[in-house]
């Protein structure tokens, strides 16, 4: 059942989803907007089953085996979650005895975009970029690898989407979808920029530039920090033009609170 949804507004963008009857849609706590009276709302640890029915955890199994088995996949899934820095909960929203409507939106002002998922690519994201999806998408948590990790700060956590149908995801700014096989395979980008990509796109992270002089003015002059995001391959890439950094930057720069100078974040003089 294919998840009616129109995403509206401009600066601060918002979707819309209409469920059909019996339709569940679940999404991050804190990403739920308004809903219509026949629309009942749960809330749960678990995210949905494999099957694209409601939550893990109905039928795991009878009896005492069946109940551990369901207590350690929700832990693990709950661990992942805290690990990541995400929400601990996801809210199920069901439409009951006729088409209801859900509104959902992102925490940041900027676009929002709806991927549809046919089983045979998962989708990467950035951590926080998941608003919403129906019940036959699964959420999980992608970890990079350590170097790319530790390097790259925003890298080294993944959410990771499978399965079949909608996930609606937001991000800051204004998108741009980029295809890597355009640019001669291989694009590098801001780390804060990259919003999602399809699997089978390459994602690392590198230093940039070299122990030299010109390596040192753009660590300490550049704004960019010592890495940048590397994306190979041939699938569709989302950049954002607002990376949370800069927002940050910006705020704390109109509040008169941020002294940082021509070295940009690397020496900051803010003493709060």
């Amino acid at each position: 059942m294919t998840l009616q949804q129109e995403i509206v507004g401009n600066a601060m963008q918002m979707a819309v989803v209409n469920l059909q009857p019996g339709q569940t849609v679940y999404c991050e706590a804190g990403k739920f907007l308004f809903k219509t009276t026949n629309v009942t709302m749960e809330t749960h640890l678990s995210g949905p089953s494999n099957n694209g029915g409601q939550p893990q955890g109905g039928a795991a199994g009878s009896g005492m085996g069946g109940f551990l088995r369901q207590a350690m996949g929700t832990a693990m899934q709950v661990g992942q979650r805290a690990l990541a820095g995400e929400s601990l909960a996801f809210q199920y929203f069901t439409s009951q005895g006729g088409e209801g409507t859900v509104g959902f939106a992102g925490v940041l002002p900027g676009e929002m975009r709806a991927l549809e998922l046919d089983g045979t690519r998962a989708w990467f994201a950035e951590k926080d970029a998941f608003v919403a999806a129906e019940s036959t998408v699964d959420f999980g948590i992608a970890f990079q690898g350590g170097r790319t990790g530790m390097s790259g700060g925003e890298g080294f956590i993944l959410e990771k989407f499978t399965g079949y149908g909608t996930v609606i995801i937001a991000g800051a700014g204004n998108f741009i979808d980029l295809n890597p096989a355009d640019f001669g395979g291989r694009i590098e980008v801001d780390t804060g920029c990259v919003v999602a990509f399809e699997e089978g796109i390459q994602y690392g992270v590198q230093r940039i530039g070299g122990l030299n002089r010109q390596g040192l003015m753009n660590m300490v002059f550049g704004g960019e920090g010592l890495s940048l995001a590397t994306l190979e391959g041939n699938g569709r890439v989302i950049l954002q033009s607002l990376t949370i950094e800069s927002l940050a930057n910006a705020l704390r720069k109109a509040q008169g609170g941020d002294k940082q100078g021509p070295t940009g974040g690397l020496f900051s003089t803010h003493a709060g």
